[in-house]
């Protein structure tokens, strides 16, 4: 990468944009008729559409320009070769590697640490699994409820994710506490049986002042239920087998991870066990073997068809070329209600940033504000701004096409909201369009000059699906 090409390629990127911004996502629809064809890509059962994003071939050929000129290739090849990318702390970053199977071969400081992955997931699944079946058990008898106590990407992940897969729980009921905020664990504890609770405490260094807070208070309630027998309640997940066993945790009872997992992608490592708890190992596999796909597609597939890539250049392209300051992530889906805050760490964690690799002040904006609602509560709450306002907020929207459980009129109902903002989002309701449906609906005159500018939305407002 050069700074003259870097430069001329961010350059393109705003002439694009420049040339895009007075044309309304009307009329790109208008002018071209395969638009939702050439900006919509597929892989396997996921399907991601790009065409009310106010972009056409020419603006993401420009930014899959930048994209190369940004050496996004070979940074990508070393994120996979286990080169040491995370510059401050001199370390590889090898999240990747704890979805993959034991056949592969990864390597950090020329060392294969697949052997060590898969040992560590055999301990903690078949940990799992003796806590479902109750062959690990209190004296009370088998767990019915398991708190987890973390904070940060010790929690966000795994409440995310054993929500998401609710439909898969077949084990003890699971509950999340974070907040340092006593009434947290209070209301959570509240209902629950000490002597069939089982409380893991998910922190690597064992030090997190707000975990270690919550975990002495509950060890506090455990022990004036069940006494000296409250160890036999607790596990954790960290890498300091000192403080848990000064803790009363045993050492059999303490899954690890590694120093190359930041703690925002580490929901793959044992601090997964909660989920595995919820949903078995073999859903436990399933879930890891889904985000194995998906990394395999990131390394192998062009940019021009990487999903991975195209989202984040989307993303680039809205912040950046447009100016926007924040998106919405909207899932019509209530069991992904925690997916926006999983995501506003990931990305606003990851891109929070001042300075470039090398410590100088960066040139561009590094991130916008993620935050979102399910569908429909959200079209109940903030969408009044997101149609009407006078700030563009991209919007992404996440579905599912097959329902699991639900009604299916219900599923299909949600499906149509989902669409239909889309679809009112970019193309909007003109003040002809709204006066010509007052009028049909014999409203006079006056009324019609009346209320015609408040029921007219722009439209022209972007979105992914």
């Amino acid at each position: 990468m050069t700074t003259t090409g870097l430069d001329s390629a961010w350059a393109r990127v705003h002439r694009e944009a420049e040339r895009l911004r007075p044309i309304h996502l009307r009329r790109l629809f208008a002018e071209d008729s395969r638009r939702f064809e050439r900006l919509s890509f597929a892989l396997d059962d996921l399907f991601l559409d790009l065409s009310r994003e106010r972009l056409d071939e020419g603006a993401l050929d420009a930014l899959i320009a930048l994209a190369e000129a940004a050496d996004v290739p070979a940074r990508r090849a070393a994120l996979f070769t286990g080169a040491p990318i995370n510059l401050t702390e001199g370390r590889a970053v090898q999240h990747m590697a704890l979805r993959a199977g034991p056949d592969a071969r990864i390597e950090v400081e020329g060392r294969d640490i697949v052997p060590e992955i898969v040992a560590m997931r055999d301990r903690f699944l078949g940990f799992a699994e003796d806590v479902r079946s109750g062959a690990y058990a209190a004296a009370a008898g088998p767990f019915t409820d398991v708190i987890n106590i973390g904070i940060g990407g010790s929690d966000l992940g795994p409440v995310m994710a054993v929500r998401a897969l609710a439909p898969d729980h077949d084990g003890p009921r699971l509950h999340f506490v974070s907040n340092v905020d006593g009434a947290h664990l209070a209301d959570t504890v509240a209902g629950l049986d000490p002597a069939r609770t089982l409380v893991i405490v998910a922190s690597k260094t064992f030090t997190t002042l707000e975990t270690m807070a919550n975990a002495h208070a509950a060890r506090a309630w455990l022990e004036a239920a069940v006494g000296h027998a409250a160890g036999r309640h607790m596990a954790a997940v960290s890498t300091n087998l000192a403080a848990t066993a000064e803790f009363g945790i045993e050492p059999g009872r303490v899954f690890g991870f590694w120093d190359w997992v930041g703690g925002r992608y580490s929901l793959w490592s044992a601090i997964g066990l909660p989920i595995a708890i919820a949903v078995g190992a073999e859903n436990f596999s399933r879930f890891l073997a889904g985000a194995a796909a998906m990394d395999a597609h990131f390394q192998e597939a062009p940019l021009r068809q990487n999903l991975p890539v195209l989202l984040a250049l989307a993303g680039i392209w809205r912040r950046n070329a447009m100016g926007w300051p924040s998106v919405a992530l909207i899932p019509y889906d209530q069991r992904l209600e925690r997916f926006p805050a999983y995501v506003q760490q990931l990305d606003m964690e990851s891109n929070g940033k001042r300075v470039t690799r090398d410590g100088r002040p960066v040139g561009t904006a590094t991130g916008p504000v993620i935050w979102g609602e399910p569908g429909t509560n959200a079209q109940h709450s903030f969408f009044q701004l997101i149609h009407q306002g006078t700030d563009v907020v991209p919007v992404d929207f996440i579905a599912a096409a097959e329902p699991r459980e639900a009604d299916p009129g219900q599923h299909a109902l949600l499906l149509a909201n989902c669409l239909a903002q889309g679809q009112a989002l970019a193309f909007g309701k003109t003040e002809d369009e709204v006066r010509a449906e007052m009028a049909a609906e014999g409203r006079g005159a006056d009324e019609i000059d009346r209320l015609a500018p408040h029921r007219t939305f722009p439209g022209d407002r972007p979105s992914t699906t």
